[in-house]
């Protein structure tokens, strides 16, 4: 590894990783202010705005992991200078993007009734829970769309917008739940189901100022995205959803792993599931980092291979994940030395601090299999093979993970049960048998693009 270029590489990579990095991390914030100000109504609000979220946030995740396949299509057509297949590639992705949004709505309005009648919930909690669903879906349609935009301007190396429509999503949303949930400047009191209406809106504005932004802005006038008005293309939205489809369950598989081990845990008490909690929440922010790098490594991979640089595009893979290396013995190592200082964060009980102070260094080891599964992940997106990373992650976390968990956790088969230990045991194995078979997955396609580069001056 030369290091002037591991460092070449890496200071590229962070330029276009962290304004990503900080819109992730608002966010979280705004998850966590909607949890806050409907918490000062009441606990029920608060667990209502809990339990929407958990209905709501799985529906636009899987959404939005559709519509990340446009930043790698956009990085390479844009490395190819394609730019007229730019525009008609996120004119696509917004139509498809549009009826999904619309479908939201739909399934709300025809199906939320007859679901509501089956939920055996507290009714003030039904009753909130219901009304923040019925606001926040009419913001689908402006977050699809802003994810478009978001995606169009990231696969052109154009990251800083995110962030900056970030800041004014969660400059929207604060006053916004403030003036919703507690009927402020003669608004109706809504309680935690404002938080509903209040997050339609900030999707609106992020929307309409990703809008004017792409509009306007003087580094992506030469794709003329607005000049030409393209119609749905049937054929190219099969190929965009080929490709996005896989990273959309993918990222489902794994959201809904932790989720299940959650329900799983249940019966060994408050506890534990507080603690596991705690280092899974902790977890998943330290996640964003190498996340974020992913984002910026498909941006980078995209355009690299669509100008047919592939030497430059493997050598972007090897430093990358060079750098996430090296990025989680610092988060791991911080993770290990304040475990207790983390978890007091987040409880004042004793036992679930020191619990969640052992399973903080399990986290700490799983942060290095991580950050390869998750950065070799944001290569392949870069090279367009998606459908690979769908079918290693679903075996990788479902077959294998899950599997050594339960086992771990909850029999005698091997060692005593270890109960959650013995989960995260199975975190770690899952997501090592991810990185070790993503990172040959990205090598066997590597390989493929040196042969046909050699075959090219031949023919």
């Amino acid at each position: 590894m030369h290091l002037s270029r591991f460092l070449a590489q890496s200071k590229s990579l962070m330029k276009l990783a962290y304004p990503i990095l900080i819109a992730q991390l608002i966010q979280n914030l705004m998850g966590f202010a909607d949890t806050v100000m409907a918490g000062r109504v009441s606990s029920t609000d608060m667990a209502a705005v809990a339990v929407a979220s958990s209905v709501w946030l799985p529906a636009i995740l899987t959404i939005s992991g559709i519509m990340m396949a446009l930043a790698a299509i956009v990085s390479q057509h844009s490395g190819a200078k394609a730019f007229d297949k730019v525009a008609s590639a996120t004119y696509q992705t917004a139509w498809i993007g549009l009826f999904l949004g619309t479908l939201l709505i739909l399934l709300n309005t025809f199906v939320s009734p007859a679901v509501s009648q089956q939920v055996t919930l507290e009714p003030q909690l039904k009753s909130l829970m219901f009304d923040y669903l019925d606001y926040v879906v009419w913001g689908g349609p402006a977050f699809c769309l802003y994810f478009v935009l978001r995606n169009y301007s990231e696969g052109m190396s154009n990251t800083k917008p995110t962030m900056i429509i970030s800041i004014i999503g969660l400059l929207v949303n604060i006053p916004a739940n403030y003036i919703f949930i507690y009927g402020e400047f003669g608004a109706p009191t809504l309680g935690g189901a404002g938080c509903g209406l209040a997050t339609a809106l900030v999707y609106w504005a992020m929307f309409i100022s990703m809008l004017v932004y792409t509009f306007y802005s003087k580094k992506l006038r030469h794709v003329n995205l607005f000049e030409k008005f393209y119609l749905p293309n049937l054929n190219e939205i099969k190929g965009i959803l080929f490709l996005g489809v896989p990273i959309a369950l993918s990222l489902l598989f794994e959201v809904s792993l932790f989720a299940v081990v959650a329900l799983i845990l249940a019966p060994f008490g408050a506890e534990v599931v507080a603690s596991h909690q705690i280092a899974i929440n902790f977890s998943g922010l330290i996640f964003m980092i190498p996340l974020s790098l992913a984002m910026a490594v498909t941006i980078k991979v995209g355009f690299a291979v669509g100008n047919k640089e592939y030497k430059e595009a493997k050598e972007i893979c090897f430093y990358s994940i060079m750098l996430g290396l090296v990025i989680a013995i610092a988060t791991a190592g911080g993770t290990l030395i304040f475990s207790e200082e983390i978890a007091t964060i987040y409880t004042t009980e004793i036992k679930v601090i020191e619990l969640a102070a052992s399973l903080m260094f399990l986290a700490a080891l799983f942060q290095f299999s991580d950050a390869i599964q998750v950065i070799s992940a944001g290569a392949l997106r870069g090279y367009k093979d998606t459908t690979s990373i769908l079918i290693i992650t679903f075996f990788a976390y479902w077959v294998v993970g899950l599997s050594i968990g339960l086992v771990l956790a909850l029999t005698d088969w091997l060692v005593p049960a270890m109960g959650p230990f013995g989960f995260w045991i199975g975190f770690i194995v899952g997501l090592t048998t991810a990185a070790i078979m993503l990172a040959i997955r990205l090598n066997i396609i590597q390989k493929r693009l040196e042969v046909t580069e050699q075959a090219l001056p031949a023919s």
